[in-house]
């Protein structure tokens, strides 16, 4: 029986939020490459929509199985072998990128790092007490800022230097920080969950505890609305502003920037007056601004000012979730943050499509922020209900209940 008692590690929150990063830099590649790629491919709205949506459903799907192995085999040996696993698609895409079902094919695989997610959270949460969880894995979940620095200079290197360099840039970044996590981080010494009832017994924890599945709703609005705006923006800036290709994905990253920014908030907040709070507030705001993208979205201004406030909610409902996931099921935080994430990741999949076939049915995408605006106040419904029937009521408000 363990008698290790966390007390937060450092090396490994900072090497683990590394990994992360540049994890998500390779997987979001493909977004801001977007418009570069349907120029010089000839892709329509929805053939473009596949190939950012491909990665993320990859991404999404392989959570589950990564945070399960994750439970077992322990994050340092997992999170090595799929960043050494991240380079083969890299490499395939640095070669062949000439037609659109290339690009799909190595796409879908270069969606396996879109998983990493789910490698981390287990790793880290079993070197932090509860007390400081949201805070450390808010940091963790700064490493989404990848996505801001592939939008930042993915584009940019593309414009310089062709559509071959963005790609070998990644394999370098992914290549080292491979090496490097191998070499410097470790597994909390911590007894593993056996593999109980075959490879899918641990997911009976769904079945065992519904309101497993409260925080898997959570997430695919939160995670999933930051996934799917940061991916379609430089669409939607290039399509109805004219801005040329590197502004329009510079303005994205800086949505994502925000949305990074306010995550570790969101966690440190959870940590002191509790997940539901944060995330009430995260949902309330989405609704309206989401309500009020739908007939302004065409105004630069308004534009600018509703999606970094989003952003911002967005921020906050992440940082969120996984402190009330790793209080309440402390015994299956890998399965359960791959499933999860898997719906974070799904609803990062399914807006980019029904954007574009919104905007070609209808020529704008107002529906498409109504949407948003409905599915968030769906999931404030399911909060109130899990409120009220109690929920998993071992929920932290707060540092004192740890």
């Amino acid at each position: 029986m363990s008698t290790f008692e966390p007390a937060g590690d450092r090396r490994a929150l900072v090497l683990s939020t590394l990994a992360f990063t540049v994890s998500f830099y390779a997987w979001s590649m493909l977004g801001p490459l977007g418009p570069d790629l349907q120029d010089a491919l000839g892709l329509s709205e929805v053939q473009l929509a596949v190939v950012v949506a491909v990665p993320v459903l990859m991404g999404s799907l392989m959570r589950i199985p990564l945070g399960m192995l994750t439970d077992v085999a322990g994050g340092r040996a997992v999170f090595t072998a799929l960043m050494a696993f991240t380079l083969l698609p890299l490499a395939a895409l640095a070669r062949w990128h000439d037609s659109f079902v290339s690009v799909v094919a190595f796409g879908f695989f270069l969606g396996f790092a879109g998983a990493s997610f789910a490698v981390g959270v287990p790793f880290i949460s079993r070197w932090y007490p509860r007390a400081r969880q949201g805070a450390a894995l808010g940091v963790y979940g700064m490493g989404m800022g990848g996505t801001v620095l592939a939008g930042l200079t993915a584009p940019r290197i593309a414009d310089r230097w062709g559509l071959t360099a963005p790609f070998l840039v990644a394999i370098a970044l992914v290549a080292m920080m491979a090496v490097l996590f191998w070499l410097l981080a470790r597994d909390a010494p911590v007894e593993r969950p056996p593999m109980a009832g075959g490879v899918l017994g641990p997911l009976r924890i769904f079945r065992d505890r519904p309101a497993a599945w409260a925080p898997t709703f959570y997430y695919f609005l939160v995670f999933g609305g930051f996934v799917a705006m940061f991916a379609y923006l430089p669409k939607l800036l290039t399509g109805v502003y004219d801005l040329d290709k590197p502004d329009a994905a510079a303005r994205a990253a800086g949505f994502a920037l925000v949305a990074v920014i306010a995550r570790p908030v969101g966690g440190w907040l959870s940590d002191r007056v509790g997940a539901d709070a944060i995330l009430r507030v995260s949902f309330i705001a989405t609704a309206v601004l989401a309500a009020l993208l739908a007939p302004l979205h065409e105004r630069m201004v308004p534009l600018t000012i509703l999606a970094l406030a989003l952003a911002g909610a967005f921020g906050l409902g992440t940082g969120a979730v996984f402190k009330l996931v790793a209080h309440d099921f402390p015994d299956a935080v890998g399965v359960v943050t791959g499933v999860v994430g898997a719906a974070g990741g799904l609803g990062g999949f399914f807006p980019p499509l029904v954007m574009a076939f919104v905007k070609s049915a209808t020529g704008d995408y107002v529906v498409g922020f109504v949407l948003l605006a409905a599915t968030a106040v769906a999931a404030l419904v399911v909060l109130r209900l899990m409120a009220r029937g109690g929920g998993v009521r071992a929920r932290a408000h707060g540092a004192a209940a740890a």
